[in-house]
């Protein structure tokens, strides 16, 4: 059955949302200590209970009441957690705070700290050090030296093709690796993601670097405030910059390339169909984390987030199928099921206590902007709201703001901005 839809409150309270600002440029960075290389075969009998004792036990937390759908019972992940993107509740998990290499996912943390910093028509040139100190297998977009690229081009390229060399390049911008991985790790701190431990700004697997299916949720669910961030993510293809060359009149000329989304959920595979109603996030695999992926969908009013790290069977495109069935299961319990612990607010939001209403100023990462030509966004945000194809990702009819003075809306949620209808698939 599926689930009510919103109340004419709940769209006014979701649509009045003030949301969060980031605080960018805290220099602390998080004291976690450093774990081994690759993860235990098994789980750590305690791990941290951040969000709820119940998410720090070992094995699966769920609620099975009566009315209550099982869940499917051929999820192999070694962690996964299904949430309520909106309440920020979590519906079930399976080993939600074993910290375990991220990969590419980690890409979620690294676009919530750096897109805000650089409005996306910037331009860049980039020079040979840009591209430094990339790990060997490193997935590319294809990015060029000497060549120049908006920041919009960028933010394509860590999206739609997990490219580390867009990720460099960005890192550059923002004064280099280090300091970019100080700022993630300060910025995972302030989103009380504790299970993570930053070493390389693209999720290459390093030494100690960790994060959780937790941690990865409350990236997502951060990251989802920005119109920019929601924009890159649920974008299926776009054209991006080549090289610049001559033509046979001796004239500079640069063609471009396309590219297209690796998440299968939303471009679609041989085996995997597009996800009803998904509107992003991320996905990764490395030798030391295997596939992982975070996702969000919306279905009946319900937005959804689900994060799947590491399934045991390797099978082609196992980590999408697996992700698949929890959100299907998800939808299905929602409204049913008592939830097992919550995705927790930011630390600034706790700490304002700030009241609804409170004044919010555009923020200056962009977010007023259209998308860039030759991309092709799943979901965006409708004036009119009358396509009626299904509900995704956006704003409805206005520009994200960023609450500049940390305020947060208190009533025991933190919901996304306003949903809008979604457009036709291209």
């Amino acid at each position: 059955m599926s689930a009510p839809k919103p109340s004419a409150g709940r769209s006014l309270l979701v649509a009045s949302a003030a949301l969060l600002s980031l605080s960018l440029t805290a220099p602390a960075a998080l004291a976690a200590p450093t774990p081994s290389t690759g993860p235990s075969a098994t789980p750590p009998a305690s791990m941290s209970s951040v969000g709820g004792a119940r998410l720090g036990q070992p094995g699966t937390q769920v609620d099975l009441a009566a009315g209550v759908p099982v869940l499917p019972k051929d999820i192999t992940a070694r962690s996964w957690i299904v949430s309520d993107a909106e309440s920020g509740e979590v519906l079930a998990a399976h080993n939600a705070h074993w910290r375990l290499p991220p990969a590419s996912t980690l890409k979620m943390l690294f676009a919530d700290t750096v897109l805000p910093r650089f409005p996306k028509s910037t331009p860049h040139r980039v020079v040979p050090t840009d591209l430094a100190g990339m790990g060997a297998g490193s997935s590319l977009v294809g990015i060029k030296e000497g060549q120049t690229y908006t920041v919009h081009d960028l933010w394509l390229g860590v999206f739609l093709r997990s490219g580390n060399d867009a990720v460099h390049v960005l890192s550059a911008m923002n004064g280099g690796v280090e300091q970019t991985v100080k700022d993630m790790q300060s910025h995972a701190d302030d989103l009380q993601a504790l299970d993570t431990h930053v070493v390389s700004p693209d999720g290459y697997d390093a030494a100690g670097q960790v994060s959780s299916a937790y941690d990865l949720s409350l990236f997502a669910r951060s990251g989802l405030q920005k119109k920019d961030f929601r924009e890159y993510c649920s974008t299926v293809r776009a054209a991006f910059p080549g090289e610049t060359t001559k033509n046979a009149k001796g004239k500079s000329v640069r063609e471009s390339f396309e590219i297209q989304n690796t998440n299968r959920l939303l471009s679609g595979d041989t085996d995997v169909p597009v996800y009803q109603g998904i509107a992003g996030v991320k996905n990764g695999n490395t030798t030391n984390a295997g596939a992982t992926f975070t996702g969000v969908a919306e279905r009946g009013g319900k937005v959804l987030l689900v994060t799947v790290m590491n399934p045991e069977k390797k099978e082609h495109n196992k980590v999408y199928k697996e992700t698949a069935k929890l959100f299907d299961w998800g939808f299905q319990a929602a409204g049913k099921v008592a939830p097992v612990g919550e995705l927790v607010p930011p630390k600034g939001a706790v700490d304002s206590g700030a009241q609804p209403g409170a004044s919010a100023s555009a923020s200056a990462s962009g977010a007023d902007s259209g998308k860039g030509a030759g991309s092709t966004p799943v979901a965006a945000a409708s004036a009119d709201g009358s396509s009626g194809v299904g509900v995704a990702l956006g704003i409805a009819g206005g520009a994200l703001v960023l609450l500049l003075g940390a305020a947060f809306l208190v009533n025991r949620r933190w919901p996304l901005p306003d949903l809008v209808r979604r457009r036709t698939r291209p």
